[in-house]
């Protein structure tokens, strides 16, 4: 059994500019806590310093890892993260970090309930959603709706960018993601509920960041299709059925 406790999975593209702070600020809060820890900055082929920047921070921190990518998505860049990560539980962290890393207490034992992933949520109760513009927040309410009717019924918030999974649970799921863009939430989400595996949600504090790559109506329809890939895979045997 692997002796790192908790493993930070980060994706990166093009995120010279909040990446600085968000290192240092996450490695900060993780020298505090008891046990063994990493970072891991999957780099989605960056055309900036992105690479560099990382690079730089690892000479300082042993810690710290860089996987660097051909750019293919942040789904991709997730899926490598998590499959080469090694702690017991697994922080996917968004770059941008809008949820305060403190809130990360909420997702991991012994404050989080006893589930394999637990999702930060923006919708469960005691959330709280800040600076958030009222197109957008609608947007959102629209697209998360699209996804529980289509793949994942019950769960409040799919995307928000922080969720922890166990260690084999990670494994087991991230082995199976197809999907490289931002639908990849929805398909480990569907996988976990498929194979059994346990999903509560916990309401955390979120910052709306304006600079945020997501393209509401672009990304939308691009999901919506990607969702309906996700049901017409398992419909046709393209998932296993079991594991193992």
């Amino acid at each position: 059994m692997s002796s790192c406790y908790l493993s930070v999975v980060i994706p990166a593209y093009n995120e010279e500019r909040r990446l600085p702070e968000t290192l240092a600020v996450v490695s900060d809060y993780l020298s505090r806590l008891p046990g063994m820890w990493e970072i891991i900055v999957a780099d989605d082929g960056s055309d900036d310093s992105t690479a560099a920047i990382v690079q730089d921070f690892a000479r300082r921190n042993a810690r710290l890892r860089l996987i660097t990518l051909p750019h293919r998505g942040k789904g991709s860049a997730v899926k490598h993260g998590m499959l080469a990560a090694v702690g017991e539980y697994r922080f996917l962290c968004d770059a941008d970090l809008s949820m305060p890393i403190e809130f990360l207490d909420r997702l991991l034992p012994p404050c989080a309930p006893a589930a394999d992933v637990v999702i930060g949520s923006r919708e469960a109760p005691g959330a709280l959603r800040l600076g958030e513009p009222r197109r957008r927040r609608l947007m959102g309410r629209v697209f998360n709706s699209m996804t529980r009717l289509l793949a994942v019924p019950g769960i409040a918030d799919t995307q928000c960018g922080f969720k922890v999974f166990r260690r084999e649970t990670a494994q087991a799921l991230f082995a199976q993601q197809t999907l490289d863009g931002f639908a990849f939430d929805a398909e480990i989400l569907f996988l976990a509920r498929r194979y059994g595996f346990t999903v509560a949600e916990r309401g955390i504090e979120w910052h709306y960041r304006a600079e945020s790559k997501v393209r509401p109506f672009r990304d939308s329809w691009r999901t919506l299709r990607d969702l309906l890939i996700i049901r017409w895979r398992w419909l046709t045997c393209r998932y296993p059925r079991t594991l193992g």
